[in-house]
Protein backbone atom coordinates (compact mmCIF):
# COMPACT_ATOMS: atom_id res chain seq x y z
CA UNK A 1 0.00 0.00 0.00
CA UNK A 2 1.34 3.53 -0.84
CA UNK A 3 2.35 5.83 2.09
CA UNK A 4 0.79 9.34 2.28
CA UNK A 5 2.99 11.44 0.28
CA UNK A 6 5.01 8.73 -1.69
CA UNK A 7 4.57 7.28 -5.35
CA UNK A 8 4.78 3.62 -5.20
CA UNK A 9 5.25 1.20 -8.53
CA UNK A 10 5.27 -2.67 -7.96
CA UNK A 11 6.79 -5.38 -10.80
CA UNK A 12 4.58 -7.43 -12.99
CA UNK A 13 6.73 -8.75 -15.13
CA UNK A 14 7.03 -12.54 -16.23
CA UNK A 15 10.55 -13.15 -17.49
CA UNK A 16 13.40 -15.31 -17.20
CA UNK A 17 14.36 -13.72 -13.79
CA UNK A 18 11.92 -12.60 -11.07
CA UNK A 19 13.67 -10.47 -8.59
CA UNK A 20 11.25 -9.10 -6.26
CA UNK A 21 11.09 -4.86 -5.59
CA UNK A 22 9.14 -1.94 -4.91
CA UNK A 23 10.18 0.95 -5.71
CA UNK A 24 8.97 4.41 -4.42
CA UNK A 25 9.88 8.04 -4.15
CA UNK A 26 10.35 10.03 -0.78
CA UNK A 27 8.99 13.89 -0.44
CA UNK A 28 12.67 15.37 -1.00
CA UNK A 29 13.49 13.39 -3.97
CA UNK A 30 15.23 10.45 -2.89
CA UNK A 31 14.54 7.51 -5.05
CA UNK A 32 14.34 3.90 -3.02
CA UNK A 33 13.90 0.52 -3.86
CA UNK A 34 13.24 -2.39 -1.72
CA UNK A 35 13.66 -6.09 -2.70
CA UNK A 36 12.64 -8.61 -0.03
CA UNK A 37 14.31 -12.41 0.05
CA UNK A 38 14.35 -14.28 3.54
CA UNK A 39 16.38 -17.09 2.23
CA UNK A 40 19.25 -15.56 4.15
CA UNK A 41 19.08 -13.25 7.53
CA UNK A 42 21.42 -10.88 6.07
CA UNK A 43 20.26 -7.09 4.47
CA UNK A 44 22.67 -5.13 1.99
CA UNK A 45 22.10 -1.60 1.71
CA UNK A 46 23.16 0.33 -1.64
CA UNK A 47 23.38 4.15 -1.85
CA UNK A 48 24.04 5.67 -5.60
CA UNK A 49 24.67 9.00 -5.64
CA UNK A 50 24.52 10.24 -9.53
CA UNK A 51 27.91 11.78 -9.50
CA UNK A 52 31.27 10.89 -10.96
CA UNK A 53 34.20 11.72 -13.12
CA UNK A 54 31.97 13.02 -15.58
CA UNK A 55 31.11 15.51 -13.59
CA UNK A 56 33.63 17.37 -12.86
CA UNK A 57 34.48 20.36 -14.90
CA UNK A 58 38.00 21.34 -16.38
CA UNK A 59 40.32 22.45 -13.06
CA UNK A 60 38.13 20.25 -10.88
CA UNK A 61 38.96 16.35 -12.09
CA UNK A 62 39.30 14.31 -9.28
CA UNK A 63 36.66 15.68 -6.77
CA UNK A 64 34.11 12.55 -7.38
CA UNK A 65 36.65 10.27 -6.26
CA UNK A 66 37.79 12.79 -3.29
CA UNK A 67 34.46 12.56 -1.74
CA UNK A 68 34.23 8.64 -2.20
CA UNK A 69 36.95 9.54 0.57
CA UNK A 70 35.52 12.05 2.51
CA UNK A 71 32.38 9.74 3.11
CA UNK A 72 34.40 7.98 5.34
CA UNK A 73 36.01 10.37 7.47
CA UNK A 74 33.33 11.35 10.03
CA UNK A 75 30.00 13.15 10.23
CA UNK A 76 28.36 14.91 12.48
CA UNK A 77 26.79 12.44 14.43
CA UNK A 78 29.53 9.73 13.81
CA UNK A 79 33.30 10.34 14.79
CA UNK A 80 35.74 10.07 12.79
CA UNK A 81 36.89 6.93 11.03
CA UNK A 82 34.01 4.93 13.22
CA UNK A 83 31.82 4.06 9.96
CA UNK A 84 34.23 0.41 9.04
CA UNK A 85 34.26 0.60 12.99
CA UNK A 86 30.47 -0.03 13.83
CA UNK A 87 29.65 -2.20 10.62
CA UNK A 88 32.34 -4.70 11.47
CA UNK A 89 31.58 -4.51 14.93
CA UNK A 90 28.01 -5.26 13.93
CA UNK A 91 29.24 -7.79 11.72
CA UNK A 92 29.03 -6.26 7.81
CA UNK A 93 31.26 -5.27 5.60
CA UNK A 94 31.22 -1.90 3.73
CA UNK A 95 33.13 0.14 0.92
CA UNK A 96 32.64 2.77 -1.43
CA UNK A 97 33.69 3.43 -5.21
CA UNK A 98 33.54 5.90 -7.83
CA UNK A 99 32.98 5.28 -11.38
CA UNK A 100 32.31 7.46 -14.83
CA UNK A 101 29.00 8.70 -14.35
CA UNK A 102 28.59 7.63 -9.90
CA UNK A 103 29.37 6.82 -6.74
CA UNK A 104 27.94 4.05 -4.76
CA UNK A 105 28.37 3.28 -0.45
CA UNK A 106 27.21 -0.13 0.10
CA UNK A 107 26.70 -2.40 3.30
CA UNK A 108 26.01 -6.12 3.66
CA UNK A 109 25.31 -6.69 7.73
CA UNK A 110 23.10 -9.39 9.51
CA UNK A 111 19.40 -8.53 9.26
CA UNK A 112 18.79 -6.77 12.48
CA UNK A 113 20.95 -4.47 12.05
CA UNK A 114 19.26 -2.34 9.15
CA UNK A 115 18.88 0.37 10.35
CA UNK A 116 22.51 0.88 11.93
CA UNK A 117 23.74 1.06 7.94
CA UNK A 118 20.02 3.70 7.09
CA UNK A 119 21.56 5.56 10.10
CA UNK A 120 24.94 6.16 8.85
CA UNK A 121 24.26 6.93 5.06
CA UNK A 122 21.75 9.26 6.54
CA UNK A 123 23.90 10.51 8.67
CA UNK A 124 26.65 11.27 6.44
CA UNK A 125 24.14 12.49 3.47
CA UNK A 126 22.47 14.86 5.65
CA UNK A 127 25.33 15.88 8.58
CA UNK A 128 28.78 15.78 6.73
CA UNK A 129 29.52 19.37 6.16
CA UNK A 130 29.45 20.41 10.07
CA UNK A 131 32.12 17.71 10.38
CA UNK A 132 34.55 18.77 7.29
CA UNK A 133 37.65 20.33 8.22
CA UNK A 134 40.57 21.44 6.79
CA UNK A 135 42.46 18.78 8.52
CA UNK A 136 40.67 15.98 7.07
CA UNK A 137 40.18 17.58 3.83
CA UNK A 138 44.45 17.82 3.85
CA UNK A 139 44.39 14.25 5.01
CA UNK A 140 42.41 12.58 1.83
CA UNK A 141 44.19 14.57 -0.09
CA UNK A 142 47.22 12.81 0.41
CA UNK A 143 45.45 9.82 0.22
CA UNK A 144 44.01 9.73 -3.14
CA UNK A 145 47.58 11.06 -4.59
CA UNK A 146 49.43 7.96 -3.09
CA UNK A 147 46.52 5.94 -4.89
CA UNK A 148 47.11 7.87 -7.71
CA UNK A 149 50.84 7.12 -7.57
CA UNK A 150 50.66 3.59 -6.40
CA UNK A 151 47.51 2.58 -8.85
CA UNK A 152 48.68 4.66 -12.22
CA UNK A 153 51.80 6.65 -12.23
CA UNK A 154 54.05 3.93 -10.60
CA UNK A 155 52.35 0.70 -11.79
CA UNK A 156 53.47 -1.08 -15.15
CA UNK A 157 50.84 -0.26 -17.89
CA UNK A 158 48.60 1.31 -14.63
CA UNK A 159 47.50 4.59 -16.56
CA UNK A 160 46.15 2.54 -19.92
CA UNK A 161 43.00 3.34 -19.11
CA UNK A 162 43.26 7.05 -18.35
CA UNK A 163 45.47 7.27 -21.98
CA UNK A 164 42.22 5.58 -23.75
CA UNK A 165 39.84 7.61 -22.49
CA UNK A 166 41.76 10.55 -24.24
CA UNK A 167 41.82 8.57 -27.50
CA UNK A 168 38.39 7.32 -27.54
CA UNK A 169 36.94 10.60 -26.30
CA UNK A 170 37.79 14.48 -27.38
CA UNK A 171 38.93 17.09 -24.95
CA UNK A 172 35.50 18.67 -24.42
CA UNK A 173 33.23 15.19 -23.60
CA UNK A 174 33.29 14.35 -19.60
CA UNK A 175 34.73 11.25 -20.22
CA UNK A 176 37.80 12.42 -21.52
CA UNK A 177 39.72 12.37 -17.86
CA UNK A 178 40.26 9.94 -15.59
CA UNK A 179 38.40 9.21 -12.65
CA UNK A 180 41.03 9.48 -10.49
CA UNK A 181 41.83 13.10 -11.79
CA UNK A 182 45.12 14.86 -11.80
CA UNK A 183 47.70 15.68 -8.93
CA UNK A 184 47.51 19.53 -9.92
CA UNK A 185 43.71 19.83 -9.67
CA UNK A 186 43.69 17.79 -6.15
CA UNK A 187 46.32 20.56 -4.72
CA UNK A 188 44.45 23.18 -5.88
CA UNK A 189 40.98 21.74 -4.41
CA UNK A 190 39.92 24.31 -1.06
CA UNK A 191 37.65 22.98 1.22
CA UNK A 192 35.01 25.79 0.05
CA UNK A 193 35.64 23.75 -3.30
CA UNK A 194 34.63 20.74 -1.84
CA UNK A 195 31.65 21.66 0.20
CA UNK A 196 30.41 23.05 -2.79
CA UNK A 197 30.70 19.75 -4.96
CA UNK A 198 28.67 17.97 -2.13
CA UNK A 199 26.23 20.99 -1.52
CA UNK A 200 25.42 20.24 -5.65
CA UNK A 201 25.42 16.97 -5.94
CA UNK A 202 25.12 15.27 -2.23
CA UNK A 203 21.48 15.65 -2.09
CA UNK A 204 18.72 13.06 -1.80
CA UNK A 205 17.06 14.41 -5.26
CA UNK A 206 20.30 13.39 -6.72
CA UNK A 207 20.18 9.59 -5.26
CA UNK A 208 19.22 5.99 -5.12
CA UNK A 209 18.71 3.88 -2.01
CA UNK A 210 18.13 0.32 -2.34
CA UNK A 211 17.84 -2.26 0.19
CA UNK A 212 18.03 -6.15 -0.38
CA UNK A 213 17.62 -9.16 1.68
CA UNK A 214 15.77 -9.91 4.77
CA UNK A 215 13.14 -7.13 6.25
CA UNK A 216 9.96 -6.12 6.85
CA UNK A 217 8.68 -3.68 4.11
CA UNK A 218 7.02 -1.92 6.68
CA UNK A 219 9.01 -1.30 8.93
CA UNK A 220 11.79 -0.91 6.21
CA UNK A 221 9.66 2.07 4.60
CA UNK A 222 9.22 3.52 8.87
CA UNK A 223 12.89 3.58 8.91
CA UNK A 224 13.60 5.14 5.43
CA UNK A 225 11.36 7.36 6.41
CA UNK A 226 12.90 8.25 9.23
CA UNK A 227 16.52 8.73 8.64
CA UNK A 228 15.96 10.29 5.04
CA UNK A 229 12.57 11.84 4.86
CA UNK A 230 14.23 14.89 6.96
CA UNK A 231 16.98 15.86 4.47
CA UNK A 232 16.07 18.55 2.67
CA UNK A 233 16.43 18.19 -1.38
CA UNK A 234 19.04 20.45 -2.95
CA UNK A 235 18.87 22.48 -6.17
CA UNK A 236 18.88 20.37 -9.73
CA UNK A 237 21.82 18.85 -10.57
CA UNK A 238 23.73 21.43 -13.14
CA UNK A 239 23.90 19.59 -16.61
CA UNK A 240 27.21 18.06 -17.71
CA UNK A 241 30.28 19.91 -18.22
CA UNK A 242 31.87 20.24 -21.77
CA UNK A 243 29.72 18.30 -24.66
CA UNK A 244 28.42 15.01 -24.41
CA UNK A 245 27.01 14.59 -27.49
CA UNK A 246 30.12 12.45 -29.17
CA UNK A 247 30.15 10.86 -33.04
CA UNK A 248 29.17 7.18 -32.84
CA UNK A 249 33.01 6.83 -34.21
CA UNK A 250 36.18 7.90 -33.88
CA UNK A 251 36.01 8.74 -37.69
CA UNK A 252 39.72 7.43 -38.14
CA UNK A 253 42.15 5.44 -36.19
CA UNK A 254 44.50 6.73 -33.85
CA UNK A 255 47.23 5.31 -32.07
CA UNK A 256 49.81 6.06 -28.94
CA UNK A 257 52.73 3.86 -27.90
CA UNK A 258 54.17 4.32 -24.63
CA UNK A 259 58.15 3.48 -24.40
CA UNK A 260 58.47 3.12 -20.06
CA UNK A 261 59.05 0.80 -17.48
CA UNK A 262 57.09 -2.33 -18.55
CA UNK A 263 58.15 -5.69 -18.49
CA UNK A 264 56.59 -7.09 -21.95
CA UNK A 265 54.90 -5.02 -25.24
CA UNK A 266 51.23 -5.03 -24.15
CA UNK A 267 48.79 -3.89 -26.92
CA UNK A 268 45.72 -2.15 -26.09
CA UNK A 269 42.44 -1.81 -28.49
CA UNK A 270 39.57 0.34 -28.21
CA UNK A 271 36.76 1.14 -30.03
CA UNK A 272 33.66 3.86 -29.31
CA UNK A 273 30.67 1.99 -28.97
CA UNK A 274 27.01 2.85 -28.28
CA UNK A 275 25.91 3.34 -24.44
CA UNK A 276 24.83 1.10 -21.81
CA UNK A 277 21.64 0.10 -22.34
CA UNK A 278 21.34 -0.01 -26.17
CA UNK A 279 21.06 -3.12 -28.01
CA UNK A 280 24.49 -2.58 -29.94
CA UNK A 281 25.71 -2.83 -26.21
CA UNK A 282 24.38 -6.18 -25.86
CA UNK A 283 25.95 -7.23 -29.21
CA UNK A 284 29.06 -5.82 -27.46
CA UNK A 285 28.80 -7.85 -24.56
CA UNK A 286 28.32 -11.09 -27.06
CA UNK A 287 30.93 -9.98 -28.90
CA UNK A 288 33.37 -9.78 -25.87
CA UNK A 289 32.57 -13.24 -25.08
CA UNK A 290 33.10 -14.59 -28.38
CA UNK A 291 36.79 -12.93 -28.43
CA UNK A 292 38.12 -12.87 -24.80
CA UNK A 293 35.87 -15.50 -22.52
CA UNK A 294 37.57 -18.69 -21.41
CA UNK A 295 40.25 -20.93 -23.45
CA UNK A 296 37.50 -20.91 -26.17
CA UNK A 297 37.32 -17.97 -27.03
CA UNK A 298 39.24 -16.76 -30.56
CA UNK A 299 41.63 -14.38 -29.14
CA UNK A 300 42.95 -16.93 -26.68
CA UNK A 301 42.57 -20.23 -28.92
CA UNK A 302 44.54 -17.77 -31.86
CA UNK A 303 47.38 -15.56 -30.04
CA UNK A 304 47.81 -17.84 -26.76
CA UNK A 305 47.23 -21.05 -27.89
CA UNK A 306 48.09 -21.52 -31.73
CA UNK A 307 50.46 -18.45 -32.53
CA UNK A 308 52.06 -18.14 -28.90
CA UNK A 309 52.18 -14.49 -28.94
CA UNK A 310 50.48 -13.61 -26.04
CA UNK A 311 51.17 -15.15 -22.91
CA UNK A 312 46.97 -13.04 -21.62
CA UNK A 313 43.86 -11.49 -23.59
CA UNK A 314 41.20 -9.48 -22.14
CA UNK A 315 37.89 -7.49 -23.45
CA UNK A 316 35.02 -6.16 -21.79
CA UNK A 317 33.51 -3.28 -22.65
CA UNK A 318 32.69 -0.42 -19.83
CA UNK A 319 29.13 0.49 -19.36
CA UNK A 320 28.79 3.96 -20.00
CA UNK A 321 25.97 6.23 -20.35
CA UNK A 322 26.76 9.34 -21.53
CA UNK A 323 26.62 9.88 -25.71
CA UNK A 324 29.20 6.26 -25.89
CA UNK A 325 30.61 3.67 -24.20
CA UNK A 326 33.93 2.18 -24.80
CA UNK A 327 34.73 -1.43 -25.59
CA UNK A 328 38.35 -1.91 -25.11
CA UNK A 329 40.81 -5.45 -26.03
CA UNK A 330 44.33 -6.20 -25.01
CA UNK A 331 47.00 -8.82 -25.40
CA UNK A 332 50.15 -8.82 -23.98
CA UNK A 333 53.07 -10.25 -25.41
CA UNK A 334 55.87 -12.80 -24.71
CA UNK A 335 59.79 -11.58 -24.05
CA UNK A 336 61.05 -11.09 -27.77
CA UNK A 337 57.25 -10.63 -29.46
CA UNK A 338 57.14 -7.65 -31.53
CA UNK A 339 54.02 -4.99 -30.98
CA UNK A 340 53.48 -5.30 -34.09
CA UNK A 341 52.58 -8.35 -34.10
CA UNK A 342 50.59 -8.45 -31.31
CA UNK A 343 48.90 -5.20 -32.86
CA UNK A 344 48.44 -6.98 -36.33
CA UNK A 345 47.20 -10.02 -34.76
CA UNK A 346 44.34 -8.50 -32.81
CA UNK A 347 42.83 -5.92 -35.86
CA UNK A 348 43.22 -9.78 -37.90
CA UNK A 349 40.85 -11.50 -35.18
CA UNK A 350 38.33 -7.93 -35.15
CA UNK A 351 38.12 -7.70 -38.79
CA UNK A 352 37.59 -11.74 -38.93
CA UNK A 353 34.14 -11.41 -36.63
CA UNK A 354 31.88 -11.35 -39.41
CA UNK A 355 32.71 -15.20 -39.31
CA UNK A 356 30.93 -15.44 -35.94
CA UNK A 357 29.08 -18.84 -35.44
CA UNK A 358 25.40 -19.03 -33.75
CA UNK A 359 27.39 -22.07 -31.60
CA UNK A 360 30.54 -19.06 -30.49
CA UNK A 361 27.17 -16.32 -29.93
CA UNK A 362 25.26 -18.98 -27.98
CA UNK A 363 28.31 -19.48 -25.96
CA UNK A 364 29.40 -16.33 -25.29
CA UNK A 365 25.42 -15.67 -23.78
CA UNK A 366 25.73 -18.44 -21.88
CA UNK A 367 28.63 -17.49 -19.80
CA UNK A 368 27.11 -14.16 -19.22
CA UNK A 369 24.50 -15.31 -18.30
CA UNK A 370 26.35 -17.66 -15.72
CA UNK A 371 28.09 -14.60 -14.68
CA UNK A 372 24.82 -12.37 -14.07
CA UNK A 373 23.24 -15.39 -11.97
CA UNK A 374 26.33 -15.53 -9.89
CA UNK A 375 26.48 -12.07 -9.19
CA UNK A 376 22.20 -11.90 -7.93
CA UNK A 377 22.43 -14.49 -5.96
CA UNK A 378 24.80 -11.97 -3.42
CA UNK A 379 22.25 -9.20 -1.97
CA UNK A 380 25.40 -6.84 -2.18
CA UNK A 381 25.84 -7.09 -5.81
CA UNK A 382 21.81 -7.96 -6.50
CA UNK A 383 21.38 -4.44 -4.04
CA UNK A 384 24.19 -2.88 -6.44
CA UNK A 385 22.35 -4.09 -9.71
CA UNK A 386 19.13 -2.45 -8.94
CA UNK A 387 20.01 1.05 -7.68
CA UNK A 388 22.06 0.60 -11.54
CA UNK A 389 19.28 0.45 -13.01
CA UNK A 390 17.03 2.93 -11.18
CA UNK A 391 19.64 5.26 -11.47
CA UNK A 392 20.22 5.08 -14.69
CA UNK A 393 17.03 3.57 -16.56
CA UNK A 394 14.10 4.91 -14.00
CA UNK A 395 13.19 0.78 -14.14
CA UNK A 396 14.80 -1.63 -11.49
CA UNK A 397 12.63 -4.00 -13.08
CA UNK A 398 15.39 -4.29 -16.17
CA UNK A 399 17.38 -6.33 -13.75
CA UNK A 400 14.33 -9.35 -14.72
CA UNK A 401 14.80 -8.57 -18.33
CA UNK A 402 18.17 -8.62 -18.74
CA UNK A 403 18.78 -12.13 -20.11
CA UNK A 404 15.92 -11.66 -22.27
CA UNK A 405 17.83 -8.85 -23.74
CA UNK A 406 21.61 -10.73 -23.94
CA UNK A 407 19.62 -13.79 -25.38
CA UNK A 408 18.25 -11.36 -28.70
CA UNK A 409 21.70 -11.26 -30.06
CA UNK A 410 22.16 -13.25 -32.84
CA UNK A 411 24.83 -13.67 -34.84
CA UNK A 412 23.54 -11.83 -37.95
CA UNK A 413 23.27 -8.65 -34.87
CA UNK A 414 26.55 -9.25 -33.92
CA UNK A 415 27.98 -9.29 -37.20
CA UNK A 416 26.24 -5.76 -37.72
CA UNK A 417 27.64 -4.48 -35.11
CA UNK A 418 31.25 -5.49 -35.43
CA UNK A 419 30.94 -3.26 -39.47
CA UNK A 420 29.27 -0.59 -37.48
CA UNK A 421 31.79 -0.13 -34.84
CA UNK A 422 34.85 -2.69 -35.61
CA UNK A 423 36.05 -1.01 -38.74
CA UNK A 424 39.92 0.09 -38.76
CA UNK A 425 38.11 3.96 -39.02
CA UNK A 426 36.90 3.28 -35.70
CA UNK A 427 39.78 1.92 -33.29
CA UNK A 428 42.22 3.50 -30.88
CA UNK A 429 45.39 1.77 -30.39
CA UNK A 430 47.56 2.12 -27.33
CA UNK A 431 50.84 0.40 -27.21
CA UNK A 432 53.31 -0.48 -24.29
CA UNK A 433 56.82 -1.33 -24.58
CA UNK A 434 59.69 -2.09 -22.41
CA UNK A 435 62.22 1.02 -22.14
CA UNK A 436 64.65 0.36 -24.53
CA UNK A 437 68.59 0.61 -23.42
CA UNK A 438 70.29 3.95 -23.04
Amino acid sequence: MARKGLAVATNEESTLLSIPYERYTLANGLRVVLSEDRAVPVVAVNLWYLVGSRNEPPGRTGFAHLFEHMMFQGSQHVPENQYFALVERAGGSLNGSTWFDRTNYYQTLPAHHLELALWLESDRMGWLLPAMTQARLDNQRDVVKNERRWRYDNQPYGDWDERLQALVFPPEHPYHHSVVGSMEDLDVATLEDVESFFRTYYRPNNAVLTVCGDFDPAQAKDAVEGYFGGIPAGDPTPPLPGNPEVAPTLGGGVRQEVEGDVPLPRVYCAARIPPCGSADFYAAEALVGVLASGKASRLYRSLVRERRLARDVVAFAFPLITGAAMLVLWATGYAGVKAEALERALHEELDGVDTVTGAEVERAVALAETQMVREIEGMGERADLLSMFEAFFGDPGRLNTELDRLRAVTPDRLRRFAAAFLAADNRATLTYVPRRPS
